[in-house]
């Protein structure tokens, strides 16, 4: 038996056609995920980029003990458990973040391919003079970052010169070479992440026409400083984005069957995280600003995630609304394998609801940035149970969280909570309301409570650390 993961990051689930988008074209996605369990109730835990990554290697919740850092060594991770119990290890990738500055989350694979390149990626010095397609006032710090890129991307003339191609055509040449062993191919692509700039055609089908400034990689926060035709048109960029990845997924996905791998090779499809791109008058997924930054609310947009599971041989669509988080990718893979599950291991392995022997899995999610930290009051975590979310952001009278982070980019910047002050709870009745755009909780105060509570529970459940939870156990 074999395991293909793909996580693409930054892929909002709602831009693709099996959860019902019905303006960008993802026919191979949806193809997989019409073979597949798709989970309807996937909500993303540790966020952003690394602490997510975190949580599917190791299968920890994270957020209690980790932040943006190399991964640790005391933890075991998935790609270590599959190479001792014999299955060719994989990982072929072209985020960065995982590998640079010593991140190391390349460790217990028994090979690995960097597809260089991507964002910030420290690969090429030239060329020097390089311009951006719209006003460097409206990008993500200027031209720190799209710069490098830009040099980075400069001598791509075809598109199987873009990331995702690059990334997927290695991938599939490698289970060419492999396909007789028992392997674990870990296959992580950036895009959609911004920059966004798939080949023009890509963009053409979203917003033919465009004539102005193309804000590829906004700036993050309020989104007001772009015209409407601005966002709409950063929107079909990402659309481009979302259809590029699905073009060569889908060439990955061809190798697999034409190598007769699809009998004995479970496929899983995921992202770490959403973007807003004009919701909630924002843009990105955060707040940054010169010299601070600031967790933005998670919102549906981000916190909400597609994950689908292919098992060996699956032809027909099942659809789970139970939550499940991505500390359950470690152990659901174990257990299809057979493999023996860490004592280390948090989530819960979803084979079992798959095959129909369970109807539940747990009560309530949290998706929140890195709480390992004294104090963390001010860091806004999202806890939904049932048909409600609420939005907190810690001890209404605890110390507010100053520190410094290297979270999103591994740039550091000083943590600021906004205003100087606990930003009030936010309450949502996420069934009748799934955009979470009416905050009840000054009417629906004993929700809260309940959501609160529940919460706290579970963090102590998980063995957080007295010195962190302290600041999130009054409302």
């Amino acid at each position: 038996m074999n395991v293909i993961v793909i996580i693409s990051d930054t892929f909002r689930r709602d831009h693709l056609g099996a959860y019902g988008n019905d303006w960008i074209r993802t026919p191979n996605l949806d193809k997989l995920a019409a073979q597949s369990h798709v989970f309807d109730g996937e909500r993303t835990g540790n966020f952003p980029t690394l602490p997510n990554r975190y949580d599917v290697m190791t299968g920890r919740f994270g957020f209690i003990e980790y932040d943006w850092s190399p991964l640790p060594r005391e933890v075991p991770v998935l790609a270590q458990v599959l190479s001792a119990a014999g299955y060719v290890t994989m990982m072929v990738i072209d985020t960065p973040h995982m590998l640079q500055n010593g991140c190391n989350f390349d460790r217990g694979f028994e090979g690995f391919h960097w597809v260089r390149g991507q964002e910030n990626d420290r690969w090429r010095t030239s060329p020097r003079d390089v311009h951006a397609r719209c006003d460097p006032s409206k990008l993500r710090d200027g031209m720190a970052i799209y710069g490098q890129h830009l040099r980075n991307t400069a001598h791509r003339d075809k598109e199987e010169d873009f990331f995702p191609a690059r990334t997927m055509t290695f991938a599939a040449r490698w289970l060419e070479e492999n396909r007789g062993d028992p392997f674990f191919l870990y296959v992580d692509t950036f895009d959609p992440h911004e920059p966004w700039d798939p080949p023009q055609w890509y963009v053409d089908r979203y917003d033919p026409g465009y004539v102005g400034d193309e804000v590829m990689y906004p700036r993050y926060g309020p989104a007001d400083y772009l015209t409407k035709a601005e966002l709409r048109h950063s929107r079909a960029l990402y659309a481009g984005e979302c259809t590029l990845v699905d073009t060569w997924v889908g060439h990955l996905l061809r190798r697999v069957e034409d190598l007769n791998l699809l009998d004995d090779t479970t496929i899983i499809f995921t992202t770490d995280h959403g973007y807003y791109i004009g919701e909630h008058n924002l843009t990105g997924k955060s707040l940054i600003w010169p010299g601070g930054h600031a967790w933005a609310p998670l919102y549906t947009e981000v916190m909400r995630i597609p994950m689908f599971m292919r098992l060996p041989g699956q032809t027909r669509q099942k659809r789970h609304r139970q939550i499940v988080q991505p500390a359950d990718v470690m152990p659901t893979i174990l257990n299809t394998l057979g493999v023996d599950i860490p004592s280390t291991v948090q989530g819960m392995s979803l084979l079992p609801l798959m095959e129909g022997k369970i109807s539940r899995t747990r009560p309530l999610s949290i998706t929140t940035p890195s709480l390992a930290h004294d104090p963390n009051v001010g860091i806004p975590s999202t806890i939904t149970m049932g048909d409600w979310a609420l939005v907190y952001s810690g001890n209404p009278d605890g110390p507010l969280a100053d520190h410094l982070t290297s979270a999103v980019d591994h740039v550091l910047r000083p943590m600021r909570v906004p205003k100087d002050r606990v930003p009030e709870p936010e309450l949502y009745d996420i069934k009748a309301d799934p955009g979470m755009t009416r905050n009840i909780y000054k009417k629906n105060r004993d929700v809260a409570v309940r959501l609160h509570s529940a919460h706290v529970r579970f963090l102590e459940n998980l063995n957080m650390r007295q010195e962190f939870l302290v600041h999130r156990t009054k409302l």
